[in-house]
């Protein structure tokens, strides 16, 4: 397991500029927001935490068909599906998604305070937004999972992963904006949309890796 997590993490850096490519889109997506909105820095600092999230949920879904793609070219998807058992699939998809998400997603989060300043937001809510992103976002690259081997077999499925993943990464979307609001907006709660942020990435952890590895043996079939 270690070294599919070491393999999958360099792979995630080389292939397609991995985080680079991430950070820039996540980048020009925060750019443009004031002159979008205008420039009311309040009204920024406002809608900065919703605007950071989904600069990072749209940056995730950029790089999420490229999971399995490159194991299905030079053919060890197959050989990982053929050694392995039944319940040990599952762990492999696990330990890639992971790796993924360390190489591809984690730059974004520590990318986020300082794209925060262009929201003109406080420390306060750049801490809480940062936090939200740290334990929301590998839910969204579990899910992103299912959908990346569902489209495995497909030349060009980075348009079927989005549309199938977008749905299901909705309430990840809504309780971490509402954790991040929490902790600047008094009378919103704070811990509570946290605890249920990250009892949707426990649930993902293990529901999505499952189901994908499903999808994966159905698409080698």
């Amino acid at each position: 397991m270690l070294a599919l997590f070491i393999r999958d993490f360099r792979l995630s850096l080389r292939a397609g500029g991995g985080a680079l490519i991430g950070i820039l889109f996540f980048l020009a997506v925060i750019a443009v927001m004031p002159f979008g909105v205008g420039p009311d820095l309040n009204l920024l600092a406002r809608i900065g935490p919703a605007m950071l999230w989904i600069g990072a949920l749209l940056a995730v879904l950029l790089g999420l068909d490229r999971l399995f793609q490159v194991d299905r070219e030079d053919g060890s998807i197959d050989l990982m599906i053929m050694a392995s058992h039944t319940h040990m699939l599952p762990l492999l998809v696990f330990t890639k998604s992971l790796a993924h998400w360390t190489g591809s997603v984690l730059p974004l989060v520590v990318a986020s305070p300082l794209l925060g300043l262009f929201m003109n937001m406080n420390e306060v809510s750049i801490g809480a937004t940062a936090l939200t992103l740290l334990v929301g976002t590998p839910a969204i690259t579990f899910v992103g999972a299912v959908g990346a081997a569902l489209a495995v077999a497909l030349p060009r499925g980075g348009l079927l992963v989005s549309v199938i993943v977008l749905p299901l990464t909705i309430p990840v979307l809504i309780f971490g904006v509402s954790a991040s609001y929490g902790a600047t907006v008094e009378g919103s709660p704070f811990l509570a949309p946290l605890l249920i942020l990250i009892a949707i990435t426990l649930f993902f952890a293990v529901i999505g890796p499952i189901a994908a590895a499903s999808a994966l043996k159905n698409a080698t079939d």
